[in-house]
């Protein structure tokens, strides 16, 4: 099954998801968008498979969305979409894409539904929660 993450690898939730991916036993496809930066036509893409908008995507945190007036709600999707083609780091991350769907897997376990198998356990979240338990059964 090919499996495409969208990654930031200084995000402990993207590198949580990464290694989730990887311990399931793929080779992910793996673009740090950071470095590549969007297309229009990508951003737009992923956000429909996703079910996704330009406002619900928008990284609100740890990045320059408040500092460039971001946070309005007033401020429209053609704005937000153009503000994350110049800044890929207002795309809030990790995205993953399978032959299952696309999601923003935000919390990291949200890939467990992308996957046709599941990592061996135990596995945790980045915040130390269980997420496969030792038998390899999904917790939650």
């Amino acid at each position: 099954m090919a499996i495409v993450i969208h990654h930031n690898p200084d995000c402990g939730t993207s590198r949580n998801v990464l290694a989730i991916i990887e311990a399931a036993g793929y080779a992910p496809t793996v673009i740090e968008y950071l470095r590549t930066g969007w297309t229009r036509p990508q951003l737009l893409g992923l956000f429909a498979a996703a079910g996704l908008s330009p406002r619900s995507a928008l990284r609100t945190t740890k990045s320059p969305a408040a500092e460039l007036g971001l946070l309005d709600p007033a401020v429209d999707a053609e704005t937000l979409l153009a503000a994350m083609l110049e800044h890929p780091v207002l795309v809030n991350r990790p995205i993953v894409c399978s032959p299952k769907g696309v999601r923003l897997c935000r919390p990291s376990e949200t890939v467990l539904d992308l996957l046709d198998r599941l990592p061996p356990g135990p596995l945790y979240k980045e915040d130390g929660a269980l997420i496969i338990d030792p038998d390899g059964q999904r917790v939650g």
